[in-house]
C-alpha cells in the first residue's frame, strides 16, 4: 500500500477527510472535512494568518467576494486563456489532460509534435482525439428571470479579488509601498481530471500573498528572493522534512506569459514531485489590465518622492488543501514496536494538530476518577493555546492511547487514583511515549510551554 493509500484510509477512518457526496455516488473532484480535518485546515490558515498578516506591519488582509462582475475576467486573461487542453478516448470515453498523458506536449497541441504513441488511451488502448482547449472557468447564473439572468463566474482563483481592491485599501488605510494583501479563500476549477485526494479538486482553498514593490527589476529580485526563503521557512517552521521539499523554477515554455519570473515550492509525495506554493514576479499585468478594463485610475503615488507608478507584484500561492495533505503525508509514520505491536503515529507539529491534549480516566465506569477527569478537562479548557481538548473514555487505555496517536494528538493526560491522593497526573508525550507526573496546578502552564 503506498502512502497515498494509507492516507486516503486513515483520513476517512478517523475523521479527517470524506469524499462529497459519498452516500449519493460521490461527486469527483469535491471533498468534506470531518471533524479532525476541519480543525487541521483551520490551524493551517491561521499559522499562514499570523505569520503572513499579524506578525508584520507591512501586509493587510482582505477577505473578497467570491461571485464578482465578469468583466474582471476578462481583464485577468481567464475568458481568453485559463485553460488546459483535452483529449477523449474514442472507445471508453475517458477525458485525460493531454500535458499529463503526452510526453513532451509543452502548449503545443497538435498530436503529431508529440511521441511515444500520442493517438493511445492509457487505459484501454483505444484512439484518442485531437486535443482541444478546456476553459476552467466555473459558470454560474445571476438573477430571478428565467432566460434574463446574467452569466457570472465562481472565480477561478483569489488573486483578481485583492487586485480590484489595491485603490480601496490604499485610501483606506495607511500602506505604503512595499506593502502586501493577503487573503485565504475558496476558489473553483472545473478540472478535467481531479486526482490524488485533495491534491488537485474542483472546489479548494488558497492562501494568497500580493506583495506591492516599487518597478525596478533589482527591487523586484530582491522580493522574489525574500519571499522565495520566507514561505519555505514557513513549511520548514512547521515540521515538513527539509528532505521532501525543493525550488524548481518554471522553464520559458510554461511560465505564463505576464510572469517575469516564476518558482514552485514543490513536495515528493509518493515519490513524485508536487506543486505546493507558487512564487511569481507578476510585474505589473493585473493592475494594468484592470486599470485598462475599468477606466479608473489605479496606479500609487509616492507622496514623498513625488512618483507616480503602477506597482509590480511578487505573488505567494498556496493551496490549503494541499499543503493539509502533504501535512499528513509527511507526518505519517509506522512504528513496529514489537512482533505482536505495530503503531501508527501522525508526527503532526502540535501547532497544526487537530487536539492539543486529550484527557482521560484510567478507568471510565469509577466515578471519583471520572469527577477528578471533569475537573482537569475544565481547568485545562481555560487555556487557549491548548484548545481543542479531546475526551476520551472509550476502551482501555492502551487503544486510547493508540487512537490518539493516530490522529496526532502530541500529549495525553491520564487521571489515576494516584491523582485522586497526590493531586498530580499522567502525561504522555506521542512522539516518544514518554510519561510523566505532573501537579494538576501546574499542569496548564507546562502543556502550554510544551506545544510552543
Amino acid at each position: 500500500m503506498d502512502i497515498l493509500e494509507k492516507i486516503t484510509a486513515l483520513a476517512k477512518r478517523r475523521g479527517f477527510i470524506y469524499p462529497g457526496s459519498e452516500i449519493y455516488g460521490g461527486l469527483a473532484g469535491t471533498w468534506d472535512y470531518g471533524p479532525l480535518g476541519v480543525e487541521l485546515k483551520r490551524n493551517i490558515k491561521n499559522e499562514y494568518w499570523r505569520s503572513i498578516v499579524q506578525k508584520r506591519n507591512d501586509v493587510v488582509g482582505v477577505d473578497a467576494a467570491i461571485m464578482m462582475h465578469p468583466k474582471i475576467w476578462s481583464a485577468s486573461g481567464h475568458l481568453e486563456s485559463f485553460s488546459d487542453p483535452l483529449v477523449e478516448c474514442k472507445k471508453c470515453h475517458h477525458r485525460f489532460r493531454a500535458d499529463h498523458i503526452l510526453p513532451n506536449a509543452g502548449k503545443n497541441l497538435k498530436p503529431k509534435t508529440y511521441n511515444l504513441k500520442p493517438n493511445q488511451c492509457s487505459d484501454c488502448g483505444g484512439e484518442l482525439t485531437e486535443p482541444k482547449q478546456f476553459n476552467l472557468m466555473v459558470e454560474a447564473y445571476l438573477g430571478i428571470i428565467e432566460g434574463e439572468k446574467q452569466k457570472i463566474y465562481l472565480r477561478g482563483e483569489i488573486t483578481q479579488g485583492v487586485h480590484v481592491n489595491f485603490k480601496n485599501i490604499i485610501d483606506s488605510t495607511r500602506v505604503k509601498i512595499p506593502f502586501g494583501i493577503a487573503q485565504i479563500g475558496k476558489a473553483f476549477r472545473n478540472e478535467i481530471t481531479p486526482n490524488t485526494l485533495t491534491f488537485r479538486s474542483r472546489e479548494f482553498e488558497q492562501m494568497e500573498l500580493q506583495f506591492y514593490i516599487k518597478p525596478e527589476k533589482k527591487e523586484a529580485e530582491h522580493w522574489v528572493e525574500y519571499w522565495k526563503k520566507e514561505r519555505l521557512n514557513w513549511y520548514l517552521n512547521l515540521g515538513l522534512n527539509a528532505k521532501n521539499l525543493h525550488f524548481r523554477e518554471h522553464k520559458d515554455d510554461e511560465r505564463a506569459h505576464y510572469a517575469k519570473a516564476a518558482y514552485d515550492i514543490e513536495y515528493k509525495f509518493g515519490g513524485e514531485w508536487k506543486e505546493m506554493e507558487g512564487i511569481h514576479h507578476r510585474g505589473d499585468w493585473d493592475l494594468s489590465r484592470h486599470q485598462e478594463y475599468s477606466g479608473k485610475d489605479l496606479s500609487y503615488f509616492n507622496e514623498e518622492t513625488r512618483e507616480k507608478y503602477l506597482p509590480f507584484v511578487i505573488e505567494t500561492s498556496g493551496g490549503v488543501d494541499r499543503a493539509a495533505l502533504f501535512f499528513l503525508a509527511d507526518a505519517y509514520f509506522e512504528e513496529e514496536l514489537s512482533e505482536k505491536d505495530k503503531r501508527i503515529v501522525l508526527k503532526l507539529h502540535p501547532r497544526l494538530a487537530p487536539y492539543k491534549v486529550a484527557v482521560f480516566p484510567l478507568l471510565p465506569n469509577k466515578p471519583a476518577l471520572v469527577k477528578k477527569a471533569r475537573d482537569v478537562y475544565s481547568l485545562l479548557t481555560t487555556h487557549y493555546s491548548l484548545l481543542p481538548i479531546v475526551w476520551d473514555d472509550r476502551g482501555n487505555i492502551g487503544k486510547r492511547y493508540r487512537a490518539q496517536d493516530e490522529i496526532g494528538t502530541p500529549y495525553c493526560v491520564t487521571i489515576d487514583f494516584n491523582s485522586l491522593e497526590n493531586d498530580d497526573v499522567t502525561v504522555r508525550e506521542r512522539d516518544t511515549m514518554k510519561q510523566e507526573r505532573v501537579k494538576i496546578k501546574e499542569l496548564g502552564d507546562y502543556l502550554e510551554e510544551k506545544i510552543k
